[in-house]
């Protein structure tokens, strides 16, 4: 499985050594070229910083040929700002990167990046994984065909009350959260991105998944 890891901006090389260490085949995408150089079989886009992603997306002619495989059902794990660029709408109105996840977000919802925490709570299919937050976006809603698969608690000041938010999430092929698996140390998400890329590959190739 050949898996392109988007590295224009951000905390790539954590997910690349994570895939690698589940004996993934991983390659840097950093210009229009790199998505040309072999088979693609899955994507990562990573947390950092989303505006800056986004401006380079486009500047680089990555932003059509990308979203495009995305259209096309090329799996995808995004974290963090990851998220953000996949995110069908956010909160603040300002236009959306890719916009292929029907799901709201709230940037930076859970506080500065001193504010960082992590909670362990059950990832479906999964079991408890520790999940770090780090200038965390929130998914405020989610359409009822997105699937949750880990939720998180947030304190909310204004009511006083602690209220459950989606923290992963699943719809088709698109695997997106507000946290960072890759600083967890446990491989347990990219094996499940995995195994989403190995079933999508035997459906392309006509084969049971």
């Amino acid at each position: 499985m050949r898996i392109g890891i988007l590295a224009l901006q951000g905390a790539f090389t954590e997910h690349k050594i994570m895939l690698e260490g589940l004996g993934a085949e991983c390659f840097e995408i950093r210009q229009l070229k790199d998505l040309y150089s072999g088979p693609v079989n899955g994507l990562v886009f990573p947390g950092g910083e989303s505006t800056v992603m986004d401006k380079l997306l486009r500047e680089s002619g990555l932003f059509s040929p990308l979203r495009g495989m995305l259209e096309k059902g090329i799996p995808v794990l995004a974290t963090c700002a990851g998220l953000i660029l996949l995110a069908e709408k956010k909160e603040d109105g300002t236009p959306p990167c890719f916009g292929t996840l029907p799901v709201t977000i709230r940037r930076n919802a859970y506080g500065r990046q001193l504010g960082s925490f992590q909670e362990t709570a059950p990832f479906e299919g999964i079991g408890d994984f520790p999940m770090t937050f780090i200038r965390a976006p929130l998914i405020v809603s989610a359409a009822g065909q997105v699937k949750v698969l880990a939720v998180t608690r947030r304190y909310e000041m204004t009511q006083g009350i602690s209220q459950e938010f989606p923290a992963a999430v699943l719809w088709q092929n698109q695997l997106a959260m507000s946290f960072h698996p890759e600083l967890s140390g446990d491989p347990s998400v990219h094996a499940y991105f995995l195994n989403m890329v190995q079933n999508a590959a035997s459906l392309s190739e006509g084969r049971p998944a």
